[in-house]
């Protein structure tokens, strides 16, 4: 109860897709040198866009 669900349309899903796959490639080919502050931005950026891409 008091549960908000959020519309996300289905461009804005497939930019976050896109833009994830680029990230992944762009890692696979140039690694982060600190995985560890490299988790702490991903979950900082993740917190300010309120998770969006889990609704894909």
């Amino acid at each position: 109860m008091g549960q908000v669900i959020q519309f996300v349309s289905r461009s804005e899903r497939e930019r976050l897709r896109l833009i994830q796959e680029a990230r992944a490639i762009y890692d696979s080919i140039f690694p982060p040198d600190d995985p560890v502050g490299e988790q702490e931005q991903v979950t900082s950026n993740r917190a300010a866009r309120g998770n969006v891409e889990n609704l894909s």
